[in-house]
């Protein structure tokens, strides 16, 4: 079954409503200059809530180039499972994470030496955007991404849409996919229908396959 990641979650209106369609991690996101940024109080908030009402639901946080420090804080007050790397971190702030922590890469890496994981997803691919840590809307090179699925457990991201979500899994065949522009009405604010939307399109897939 594809993993599916709705990321940017900033209420827990919109979480509750990401779990009612059917997703299996949540992202929330710690980089200031994100218009998905939410305070570690605030998520705290939420994902207290969730641990409690959804324990299956798997929380990530997102950060870009913060302290090991910071990350391990934020883990820890928020309850979060897994730390998503979306920055330019060192194999050693990776290494110092391990195993709660996971790489984002925009574009294909060469290699993903020094961030090696056994567990899944081993990585996150997105699309390479100058200047942009995510959450650009625009698509990854799926081509590309597919090689590198047949041998990494990969979460798919960059531009996926309710509409386009089937052909990238068909083509890639990730082990999750990961949305946040995607399934909003205005950026930060997510769309219920279109999150139902969007797992409903992946879920159809698999029924295909």
């Amino acid at each position: 079954m594809t993993i599916i990641k709705i990321c940017g979650i900033k209420t827990l209106n919109d979480a509750r409503a990401a779990i009612d369609a059917g997703t299996d991690y949540l992202g929330f996101n710690f980089y200031p200059k994100s218009v998905r940024f939410i305070e570690k109080s605030a998520c705290a908030e939420i994902t207290s809530v969730l641990k409690r009402e959804h324990p299956q639901v798997k929380l990530v946080g997102v950060f870009v180039n913060s302290s090991v420090e910071e990350i391990k804080d934020i883990l820890h007050t928020c309850h979060l499972d897994l730390a998503q790397l979306h920055g330019d971190e060192t194999p050693e702030i990776f290494a110092q994470l391990a195993p709660h922590a996971f790489r984002a890469f925009r574009g294909i890496p060469e290699s993903n030496a020094g961030y090696e994981r056994d567990e899944a997803p081993a990585m996150l691919i997105d699309a390479a955007v100058k200047g942009v840590y995510g959450g650009s809307g625009v698509t990854a090179d799926w081509a590309a991404a597919a090689e590198l699925a047949k041998k990494y457990p990969l979460l798919l991201a960059g531009g996926l849409t309710p509409e386009n979500v089937a052909d990238a899994v068909r083509q890639v065949q990730p082990w999750g996919v990961d949305v946040a522009s995607g399934v909003e009405s205005a950026p930060g604010e997510k769309d219920a229908e279109k999150m139902s939307a969007f797992v409903k399109a992946v879920r159809e897939v698999e029924n295909q396959s």
